[in-house]
Protein backbone atom coordinates (compact mmCIF):
# COMPACT_ATOMS: atom_id res chain seq x y z
CA UNK A 1 0.00 0.00 0.00
CA UNK A 2 2.52 2.36 -0.85
CA UNK A 3 -0.02 4.88 -2.41
CA UNK A 4 -1.26 7.28 -0.32
CA UNK A 5 -4.38 9.29 0.61
CA UNK A 6 -5.46 12.52 0.88
CA UNK A 7 -5.29 13.88 4.32
CA UNK A 8 -8.21 15.51 4.27
CA UNK A 9 -10.14 12.56 3.39
CA UNK A 10 -8.32 10.40 5.91
CA UNK A 11 -9.95 12.94 8.47
CA UNK A 12 -13.33 12.63 6.78
CA UNK A 13 -13.45 9.10 6.85
CA UNK A 14 -12.52 8.41 10.67
CA UNK A 15 -15.06 10.84 11.56
CA UNK A 16 -17.67 8.94 9.90
CA UNK A 17 -16.55 6.30 12.36
CA UNK A 18 -19.63 6.38 14.82
CA UNK A 19 -21.96 6.87 11.98
CA UNK A 20 -20.32 3.55 11.03
CA UNK A 21 -20.63 1.69 13.93
CA UNK A 22 -24.49 2.65 14.56
CA UNK A 23 -25.95 2.14 10.56
CA UNK A 24 -23.12 0.34 9.36
CA UNK A 25 -25.32 -2.69 8.80
CA UNK A 26 -28.19 -1.33 7.67
CA UNK A 27 -25.86 0.55 5.08
CA UNK A 28 -24.43 -2.70 3.93
CA UNK A 29 -27.94 -4.61 3.41
CA UNK A 30 -29.00 -1.56 1.62
CA UNK A 31 -25.25 -1.62 -0.45
CA UNK A 32 -26.40 -5.34 -1.48
CA UNK A 33 -29.82 -4.63 -1.79
CA UNK A 34 -28.66 -2.42 -4.72
CA UNK A 35 -25.94 -4.51 -5.53
CA UNK A 36 -27.79 -7.81 -6.35
CA UNK A 37 -30.39 -6.05 -8.87
CA UNK A 38 -27.81 -6.74 -11.27
CA UNK A 39 -27.88 -10.73 -11.52
CA UNK A 40 -24.45 -10.60 -13.31
CA UNK A 41 -22.66 -8.83 -9.70
CA UNK A 42 -25.50 -11.21 -7.37
CA UNK A 43 -24.20 -14.29 -9.06
CA UNK A 44 -20.90 -13.77 -8.10
CA UNK A 45 -21.51 -13.54 -4.74
CA UNK A 46 -22.02 -16.88 -2.18
CA UNK A 47 -25.97 -16.35 -1.82
CA UNK A 48 -25.51 -18.86 1.51
CA UNK A 49 -23.71 -15.67 3.02
CA UNK A 50 -26.65 -13.76 2.19
CA UNK A 51 -28.88 -15.31 5.08
CA UNK A 52 -31.48 -14.12 7.77
CA UNK A 53 -28.60 -13.83 10.23
CA UNK A 54 -27.02 -11.79 8.11
CA UNK A 55 -22.99 -13.22 8.01
CA UNK A 56 -21.75 -12.05 5.19
CA UNK A 57 -23.22 -8.08 5.53
CA UNK A 58 -22.19 -8.25 9.36
CA UNK A 59 -18.49 -9.39 8.32
CA UNK A 60 -18.13 -6.81 5.31
CA UNK A 61 -19.45 -4.19 8.10
CA UNK A 62 -16.63 -4.98 10.61
CA UNK A 63 -14.42 -4.47 7.26
CA UNK A 64 -15.25 -1.28 6.67
CA UNK A 65 -15.37 -0.08 10.23
CA UNK A 66 -11.95 -1.26 10.65
CA UNK A 67 -10.88 -0.07 6.68
CA UNK A 68 -12.26 3.60 7.87
CA UNK A 69 -10.68 3.08 11.68
CA UNK A 70 -7.36 1.84 10.52
CA UNK A 71 -7.15 4.73 7.31
CA UNK A 72 -4.72 5.96 8.75
CA UNK A 73 -2.37 2.98 9.55
CA UNK A 74 -2.95 0.64 6.18
CA UNK A 75 -0.37 -1.75 6.95
CA UNK A 76 -2.47 -3.21 9.81
CA UNK A 77 -4.89 -4.33 7.33
CA UNK A 78 -2.61 -6.28 5.18
CA UNK A 79 -3.50 -9.72 6.32
CA UNK A 80 -7.40 -9.04 5.57
CA UNK A 81 -6.58 -7.56 2.04
CA UNK A 82 -4.64 -10.27 1.45
CA UNK A 83 -7.74 -12.86 1.91
CA UNK A 84 -10.01 -10.41 0.20
CA UNK A 85 -7.90 -10.75 -2.03
CA UNK A 86 -7.56 -14.51 -2.20
CA UNK A 87 -11.52 -14.83 -1.90
CA UNK A 88 -11.85 -12.75 -4.81
CA UNK A 89 -10.06 -14.50 -7.39
CA UNK A 90 -11.40 -17.89 -6.41
CA UNK A 91 -14.56 -16.32 -6.97
CA UNK A 92 -13.63 -15.14 -10.58
CA UNK A 93 -13.88 -10.80 -9.26
CA UNK A 94 -12.25 -8.65 -12.09
CA UNK A 95 -11.72 -5.12 -12.14
CA UNK A 96 -14.74 -4.75 -14.15
CA UNK A 97 -16.99 -5.46 -11.06
CA UNK A 98 -15.92 -3.00 -8.79
CA UNK A 99 -17.28 0.32 -10.19
CA UNK A 100 -20.97 -1.17 -9.73
CA UNK A 101 -19.72 -1.94 -5.75
CA UNK A 102 -18.41 1.24 -5.38
CA UNK A 103 -22.13 3.04 -6.86
CA UNK A 104 -23.76 0.95 -4.41
CA UNK A 105 -21.98 1.76 -1.42
CA UNK A 106 -21.87 5.22 -1.95
CA UNK A 107 -26.00 5.33 -2.64
CA UNK A 108 -26.27 3.10 0.17
CA UNK A 109 -24.48 6.34 2.43
CA UNK A 110 -26.61 8.31 0.91
CA UNK A 111 -29.62 6.43 1.47
CA UNK A 112 -29.21 5.52 4.88
CA UNK A 113 -27.16 8.71 6.42
CA UNK A 114 -29.56 10.85 4.43
CA UNK A 115 -27.89 14.55 5.24
CA UNK A 116 -25.18 13.76 7.41
CA UNK A 117 -24.08 12.26 3.93
CA UNK A 118 -22.65 15.51 2.86
CA UNK A 119 -21.25 15.72 -0.93
CA UNK A 120 -18.05 15.87 1.03
CA UNK A 121 -18.67 13.02 3.17
CA UNK A 122 -19.50 10.86 -0.04
CA UNK A 123 -16.71 12.10 -2.11
CA UNK A 124 -14.36 10.86 0.76
CA UNK A 125 -15.27 8.07 0.82
CA UNK A 126 -15.36 7.69 -2.80
CA UNK A 127 -11.62 8.80 -2.79
CA UNK A 128 -11.42 5.89 0.16
CA UNK A 129 -13.00 3.19 -1.56
CA UNK A 130 -11.18 3.33 -4.95
CA UNK A 131 -7.80 3.54 -3.07
CA UNK A 132 -8.67 0.59 -1.68
CA UNK A 133 -10.13 -1.22 -4.55
CA UNK A 134 -6.79 -0.72 -6.74
CA UNK A 135 -5.09 -2.34 -3.99
CA UNK A 136 -7.13 -5.37 -4.57
CA UNK A 137 -7.34 -5.08 -8.34
CA UNK A 138 -3.57 -4.74 -8.54
CA UNK A 139 -2.37 -8.13 -6.01
CA UNK A 140 -5.66 -10.32 -7.43
CA UNK A 141 -3.84 -8.96 -11.33
CA UNK A 142 -0.27 -10.69 -9.55
CA UNK A 143 -2.78 -13.60 -8.18
CA UNK A 144 -4.38 -14.31 -11.85
CA UNK A 145 -0.99 -13.77 -13.47
CA UNK A 146 0.78 -16.77 -11.08
CA UNK A 147 -2.31 -18.99 -11.76
CA UNK A 148 -1.65 -18.73 -15.26
CA UNK A 149 1.60 -19.51 -15.69
CA UNK A 150 2.10 -22.24 -12.85
CA UNK A 151 2.19 -26.11 -14.23
CA UNK A 152 -1.15 -27.09 -14.63
CA UNK A 153 -2.54 -23.11 -14.01
CA UNK A 154 -5.91 -22.17 -15.47
CA UNK A 155 -7.96 -18.68 -15.24
CA UNK A 156 -11.69 -18.68 -14.90
CA UNK A 157 -13.86 -21.72 -15.01
CA UNK A 158 -12.06 -25.32 -15.57
CA UNK A 159 -14.09 -28.21 -16.18
CA UNK A 160 -13.43 -31.43 -14.23
CA UNK A 161 -15.02 -34.54 -14.09
CA UNK A 162 -15.42 -36.43 -10.87
CA UNK A 163 -13.38 -39.63 -10.92
CA UNK A 164 -14.87 -41.24 -7.49
CA UNK A 165 -16.62 -40.75 -4.80
CA UNK A 166 -15.93 -41.93 -1.14
CA UNK A 167 -17.98 -41.98 1.90
CA UNK A 168 -16.24 -41.14 4.98
CA UNK A 169 -18.45 -40.81 7.59
CA UNK A 170 -22.40 -40.46 8.08
CA UNK A 171 -22.05 -37.15 6.93
CA UNK A 172 -18.43 -36.33 4.69
CA UNK A 173 -18.03 -37.78 1.56
CA UNK A 174 -14.92 -37.31 -0.64
CA UNK A 175 -15.17 -36.80 -4.67
CA UNK A 176 -11.33 -36.95 -6.53
CA UNK A 177 -11.52 -34.38 -9.58
CA UNK A 178 -9.52 -34.64 -12.67
CA UNK A 179 -9.88 -32.46 -15.37
CA UNK A 180 -11.85 -33.33 -18.63
CA UNK A 181 -9.14 -31.50 -20.56
CA UNK A 182 -6.68 -34.34 -19.42
CA UNK A 183 -3.74 -31.65 -18.62
CA UNK A 184 -2.15 -31.04 -15.09
CA UNK A 185 -3.04 -29.06 -12.21
CA UNK A 186 -1.83 -26.00 -10.13
CA UNK A 187 0.13 -27.73 -7.19
CA UNK A 188 -1.88 -26.50 -4.31
CA UNK A 189 -0.54 -25.06 -1.12
CA UNK A 190 -2.21 -27.40 1.50
CA UNK A 191 -4.91 -25.82 3.05
CA UNK A 192 -6.11 -23.55 0.42
CA UNK A 193 -9.31 -23.94 -1.42
CA UNK A 194 -11.40 -24.45 -5.01
CA UNK A 195 -13.92 -22.65 -6.00
CA UNK A 196 -16.82 -24.14 -7.56
CA UNK A 197 -20.15 -22.89 -9.98
CA UNK A 198 -23.01 -25.10 -9.60
CA UNK A 199 -25.91 -24.82 -12.46
CA UNK A 200 -28.48 -26.45 -9.78
CA UNK A 201 -31.78 -26.57 -11.98
CA UNK A 202 -34.56 -24.15 -10.19
CA UNK A 203 -31.79 -22.01 -8.63
CA UNK A 204 -29.61 -18.83 -9.21
CA UNK A 205 -25.79 -19.90 -9.70
CA UNK A 206 -24.37 -21.25 -6.72
CA UNK A 207 -20.48 -20.27 -5.44
CA UNK A 208 -18.57 -22.68 -2.79
CA UNK A 209 -15.61 -22.79 -1.66
CA UNK A 210 -14.28 -26.06 -0.40
CA UNK A 211 -10.51 -27.41 0.96
CA UNK A 212 -8.65 -29.43 -1.02
CA UNK A 213 -7.77 -32.19 1.30
CA UNK A 214 -4.95 -33.95 -0.24
CA UNK A 215 -1.58 -33.31 -0.85
CA UNK A 216 -0.53 -31.81 -4.09
CA UNK A 217 0.17 -34.45 -6.72
CA UNK A 218 -0.32 -32.39 -9.89
CA UNK A 219 -2.94 -34.43 -11.81
CA UNK A 220 -6.78 -34.84 -9.25
CA UNK A 221 -7.95 -32.71 -6.14
CA UNK A 222 -10.10 -34.72 -3.75
CA UNK A 223 -12.71 -32.52 -1.41
CA UNK A 224 -13.65 -33.92 1.41
CA UNK A 225 -17.38 -31.84 1.80
CA UNK A 226 -20.21 -32.29 4.66
CA UNK A 227 -23.60 -32.48 4.30
CA UNK A 228 -25.03 -29.27 5.87
CA UNK A 229 -28.74 -29.47 6.65
CA UNK A 230 -30.94 -27.52 3.91
CA UNK A 231 -27.51 -26.66 2.34
CA UNK A 232 -28.61 -26.11 -1.17
CA UNK A 233 -24.46 -26.82 -2.81
CA UNK A 234 -23.50 -29.59 -0.58
CA UNK A 235 -27.09 -31.80 -0.69
CA UNK A 236 -26.95 -31.81 -4.18
CA UNK A 237 -22.98 -32.98 -4.45
CA UNK A 238 -23.96 -35.54 -2.11
CA UNK A 239 -27.18 -36.60 -3.91
CA UNK A 240 -25.86 -36.23 -7.53
CA UNK A 241 -22.37 -36.45 -8.09
CA UNK A 242 -21.47 -39.50 -9.28
CA UNK A 243 -18.64 -40.71 -11.15
CA UNK A 244 -18.42 -38.65 -14.20
CA UNK A 245 -20.08 -35.47 -13.31
CA UNK A 246 -19.01 -32.44 -14.47
CA UNK A 247 -17.94 -29.21 -12.43
CA UNK A 248 -16.38 -26.39 -12.97
CA UNK A 249 -13.67 -25.24 -11.01
CA UNK A 250 -11.60 -22.29 -11.01
CA UNK A 251 -7.46 -22.19 -9.21
CA UNK A 252 -6.79 -23.28 -5.66
CA UNK A 253 -6.67 -20.11 -4.01
CA UNK A 254 -6.47 -19.54 -0.14
CA UNK A 255 -3.97 -17.64 2.22
CA UNK A 256 -4.59 -20.16 4.74
CA UNK A 257 -1.84 -22.61 4.41
CA UNK A 258 1.19 -24.66 5.70
CA UNK A 259 4.65 -22.70 5.16
CA UNK A 260 6.41 -24.59 2.26
CA UNK A 261 9.35 -25.46 4.77
CA UNK A 262 8.72 -25.73 8.57
CA UNK A 263 10.79 -24.44 10.70
CA UNK A 264 9.02 -25.53 13.87
CA UNK A 265 6.75 -28.39 15.08
CA UNK A 266 2.90 -28.23 13.66
CA UNK A 267 0.28 -28.40 15.50
CA UNK A 268 -2.99 -29.35 13.19
CA UNK A 269 -5.70 -28.79 15.42
CA UNK A 270 -9.69 -29.55 13.71
CA UNK A 271 -13.04 -29.69 14.80
CA UNK A 272 -16.15 -31.35 12.39
CA UNK A 273 -15.07 -30.56 8.91
CA UNK A 274 -12.25 -28.48 9.74
CA UNK A 275 -10.25 -31.70 9.08
CA UNK A 276 -10.32 -31.59 5.51
CA UNK A 277 -7.17 -28.88 5.34
CA UNK A 278 -5.79 -30.20 8.19
CA UNK A 279 -5.59 -34.08 6.20
CA UNK A 280 -3.53 -32.27 3.09
CA UNK A 281 -1.06 -30.84 5.57
CA UNK A 282 -0.45 -34.21 7.17
CA UNK A 283 -0.27 -35.68 4.02
CA UNK A 284 2.43 -33.31 3.06
CA UNK A 285 4.53 -33.28 6.01
CA UNK A 286 4.03 -37.17 5.90
CA UNK A 287 5.52 -36.80 2.41
CA UNK A 288 7.55 -34.33 2.29
CA UNK A 289 8.81 -33.31 5.69
CA UNK A 290 9.43 -36.67 7.34
CA UNK A 291 11.70 -34.73 10.35
CA UNK A 292 8.75 -32.35 11.00
CA UNK A 293 7.32 -32.88 14.50
CA UNK A 294 3.39 -32.74 13.80
CA UNK A 295 0.55 -32.80 16.43
CA UNK A 296 -2.61 -34.21 14.73
CA UNK A 297 -5.72 -33.34 16.78
CA UNK A 298 -9.25 -33.30 15.74
CA UNK A 299 -12.47 -33.49 17.72
CA UNK A 300 -15.85 -35.09 16.56
CA UNK A 301 -19.37 -35.89 17.98
CA UNK A 302 -18.83 -39.86 17.56
CA UNK A 303 -17.52 -42.89 15.36
CA UNK A 304 -19.55 -42.22 12.99
CA UNK A 305 -19.15 -38.65 12.30
CA UNK A 306 -15.68 -39.33 12.19
CA UNK A 307 -13.78 -38.89 8.98
CA UNK A 308 -11.37 -39.91 7.36
CA UNK A 309 -9.61 -41.72 10.91
CA UNK A 310 -8.25 -44.69 8.90
CA UNK A 311 -6.24 -42.78 6.74
CA UNK A 312 -5.15 -40.46 9.49
CA UNK A 313 -3.95 -43.36 11.90
CA UNK A 314 -2.08 -44.85 8.29
CA UNK A 315 -0.39 -41.96 7.62
CA UNK A 316 1.42 -41.94 11.59
CA UNK A 317 1.47 -45.36 11.78
CA UNK A 318 5.41 -46.00 10.74
CA UNK A 319 6.21 -42.03 11.35
CA UNK A 320 7.06 -41.44 14.90
CA UNK A 321 7.52 -38.04 14.37
CA UNK A 322 3.34 -37.70 13.87
CA UNK A 323 1.42 -37.91 16.85
CA UNK A 324 -2.65 -38.43 16.28
CA UNK A 325 -5.39 -37.59 19.44
CA UNK A 326 -8.43 -37.99 18.63
CA UNK A 327 -11.40 -36.59 20.62
CA UNK A 328 -15.23 -37.72 20.72
CA UNK A 329 -17.43 -35.44 22.19
CA UNK A 330 -20.36 -37.86 23.27
CA UNK A 331 -18.88 -41.36 22.04
CA UNK A 332 -21.39 -44.26 21.34
CA UNK A 333 -22.23 -46.78 23.66
CA UNK A 334 -20.51 -49.61 22.12
CA UNK A 335 -17.33 -47.18 21.31
CA UNK A 336 -14.03 -48.08 23.40
CA UNK A 337 -11.67 -45.47 24.08
CA UNK A 338 -8.32 -46.55 22.27
CA UNK A 339 -9.64 -48.38 19.87
CA UNK A 340 -12.25 -45.46 17.85
CA UNK A 341 -11.41 -42.58 20.23
CA UNK A 342 -8.47 -41.37 22.27
CA UNK A 343 -10.36 -38.95 24.73
CA UNK A 344 -13.93 -38.15 25.56
CA UNK A 345 -15.18 -34.77 25.63
CA UNK A 346 -14.42 -31.52 23.98
CA UNK A 347 -10.71 -30.53 23.24
CA UNK A 348 -10.41 -28.32 26.24
CA UNK A 349 -7.98 -25.01 26.67
CA UNK A 350 -6.18 -26.68 29.91
CA UNK A 351 -5.58 -30.06 27.41
CA UNK A 352 -4.61 -28.32 24.66
CA UNK A 353 -1.83 -25.93 26.13
CA UNK A 354 -0.23 -28.68 28.38
CA UNK A 355 -0.16 -31.04 25.84
CA UNK A 356 1.35 -29.15 22.76
CA UNK A 357 4.50 -27.32 22.49
CA UNK A 358 3.01 -23.93 23.01
CA UNK A 359 6.57 -22.69 23.30
CA UNK A 360 7.83 -23.37 19.80
CA UNK A 361 5.10 -24.89 17.38
CA UNK A 362 2.96 -23.38 14.88
CA UNK A 363 -0.46 -23.86 15.03
CA UNK A 364 -3.03 -24.72 12.17
CA UNK A 365 -7.26 -24.27 13.24
CA UNK A 366 -9.68 -25.10 11.41
CA UNK A 367 -13.51 -25.39 12.80
CA UNK A 368 -16.90 -24.17 13.99
CA UNK A 369 -16.25 -20.85 15.04
CA UNK A 370 -17.01 -21.38 18.44
CA UNK A 371 -14.29 -23.76 18.72
CA UNK A 372 -12.18 -21.35 16.35
CA UNK A 373 -12.72 -18.56 18.85
CA UNK A 374 -11.93 -20.72 22.21
CA UNK A 375 -8.34 -22.19 20.62
CA UNK A 376 -7.20 -19.05 18.90
CA UNK A 377 -8.05 -17.32 22.52
CA UNK A 378 -6.36 -20.06 24.52
CA UNK A 379 -3.25 -20.26 22.75
CA UNK A 380 -3.06 -16.49 22.34
CA UNK A 381 -3.84 -16.06 26.80
CA UNK A 382 -0.62 -18.79 26.94
CA UNK A 383 1.78 -16.27 25.12
CA UNK A 384 1.70 -17.83 21.90
CA UNK A 385 2.49 -15.29 18.99
CA UNK A 386 -0.15 -14.42 16.48
CA UNK A 387 2.27 -15.29 13.68
CA UNK A 388 2.43 -18.59 15.07
CA UNK A 389 -1.09 -18.64 15.19
CA UNK A 390 -3.02 -19.65 11.81
CA UNK A 391 -6.44 -20.44 10.73
CA UNK A 392 -9.67 -20.89 8.61
CA UNK A 393 -12.96 -20.55 8.61
CA UNK A 394 -15.48 -21.55 6.61
CA UNK A 395 -18.40 -18.97 5.43
CA UNK A 396 -17.10 -14.75 5.94
CA UNK A 397 -15.37 -13.91 8.92
CA UNK A 398 -17.35 -12.74 11.80
CA UNK A 399 -17.09 -9.74 14.20
CA UNK A 400 -15.01 -11.16 16.71
CA UNK A 401 -11.87 -12.16 14.55
CA UNK A 402 -12.09 -9.79 12.42
CA UNK A 403 -11.41 -7.52 15.64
Amino acid sequence: MSQTINERTIALVKATVPALEASGLEIVREMYSRMFQNPEIRDLFNQSHQDAAGAQPRALTAAILAYASNIDNLAALAPAVERIAQKHVGLQILPEHYPHVGEALLSAIKAVLGDAATDEILGAWGEAYWFLAKVLMAREARVYDEQKAAEGGWNGWRDFRVEDVIRESSVISSFILRPVDGGAVIRHKPGQYLTFWFDIPGHAPAKRNYSISNAANGETYRISVKREPHGLASGWLHDHAKPGTILKVSPPAGEFFLAELPQRPVVLLSGGVGLTPMVAMLETVAERHPGVAAHYIHGTHDRDTHAMRDHVRGLAKHRPSIKVTDFHQTPLADEQAGRDYDLAGLITDDWLIANTPVTEADYYICGPRPFLRAAVSALSLAGVPSDRIHYEFFGPADELLAA
